[in-house]
């Protein structure tokens, strides 16, 4: 019996490539707030596009993946702006007047179920 090990590698990478744009989305909203988003929407379109022109499957795939992962990072990048806003993530001293500082919501938790534990 031989194994296959392209899958559970896809899958590692996959899980490297999602693990890598969450601190890209945050240091890249931390240096230079929501301006960059259309750079992450070229480079997240150019490698989807890409995958589709490429023969190997597992390139392919990989270079989809980044692609989507970029493509999410875009509203990652505008909803981490509202997590700065609301003290949850640290502000860049340079940039505070890009900020609108708002309260967290008393009903707005990290918690998806803190909602329905308050019911109780």
């Amino acid at each position: 019996m031989e194994l296959n090990y392209t899958s559970v590698l896809l899958a590692v990478c996959t899980f490297l490539i999602i693990g890598l744009c969450h601190p890209l989305v945050i240091k890249t909203e931390y240096y230079f707030g929501t301006r960059p988003w259309w750079i992450w929407l070229i480079c997240g379109l150019s490698a989807i596009i890409g995958a589709l022109f490429i023969d190997n499957d597992f390139v392919s795939t990989l270079l989809a993946v980044t692609g989507a992962s970029l493509l999410w990072g875009i509203g990652e990048l505008f909803s981490q702006k509202k997590r700065v806003e609301k003290g949850w993530f640290p502000m860049n001293p340079k940039r505070k007047d890009q900020y609108k500082k708002t309260a967290p919501d008393e009903d707005e938790s990290l918690c998806p179920m803190s909602d329905k534990i308050k019911r109780k």
